[in-house]
């Protein structure tokens, strides 16, 4: 697993925060908050998908405002809706007492395991996505990993393994996955991949040609040397 955390009882947790990032003047990306809990929740799903785990149940701790809560929810509901899924319950808190001059969220899912994980090293490795951040997500979506397009790949079982690729970014998510390999890509494996703009897929020989019939051109081989 990547970032999650599994219960004595087989349950996955995993949790993803925003800071600066929402509607407030000291913003430093000004968004809509419905954008922001959506790509907050996008990270926190894929990391749930990365531990083979589906949610059941979502806790938010919004430090933005009362009035926030209703958006973050809409951000939230609109990523499930997206994927076709269920939105789980979702409760939490939010800041009262004090007002805050920077947006901030955290979404926490708590999931049931339903995939079995495959063997890292026994699979072909792929970026799918460009790495963004900040702006750059707004001006270019078409280089987000579509996470429908993730979902159909799951469910036809296309791919075995995901891992989603945040701020650390290609290079180091890479060595945490499969440890001190040498490999080479077509994109900047330095740069942060902000919301998880780029998934490592791991791949059986078998399914190699459906995927990449499937992914389109955003699907790019790493190469170990």
């Amino acid at each position: 697993m990547r970032n999650a955390m599994q219960l004595s009882n087989g349950f996955i947790v995993t949790t993803d925060n925003s800071g600066a990032i929402g509607e407030k003047e000291q913003d430093v990306v000004q968004v809509p908050d419905d954008v922001t809990s959506y790509y907050s929740a996008r990270v926190t799903l894929l990391e749930q998908w990365a531990a083979g785990a589906e949610p059941e149940a979502i806790v938010m701790h919004n430090f933005s405002s009362e009035s926030s809560w209703g958006r973050y929810v809409k951000g939230i509901t609109q990523l499930f809706d997206e994927l076709s899924l269920p939105v789980p319950p979702i409760k939490g808190s939010s800041e009262t007492n004090m007002p805050t001059l920077q947006s901030g969220i955290a979404i926490t899912m708590i999931g049931a395991p339903i995939r079995p994980l495959t063997d890292v090293k026994k699979l072909h490795w792929f970026t799918y996505g460009k790495p963004l951040v900040g702006n750059e997500l707004l001006e270019h979506p078409e280089y987000i990993a579509n996470l429908l397009v993730v979902k159909k790949a799951l469910d036809s079982n296309i791919i075995g393994r995901i891992w989603p690729v945040g701020s650390k970014g290609i290079h180091s998510e890479v060595r945490s996955l499969l440890g001190d390999v040498s490999f080479s890509s077509s994109l900047d494996c330095k740069k942060t991949a902000g919301p998880a703009t780029v998934i490592l897929l791991g791949i059986s020989e078998e399914h190699v040609k459906s995927a990449e019939q499937h992914f389109g051109q955003l699907l790019v081989p790493i190469v170990f040397l």
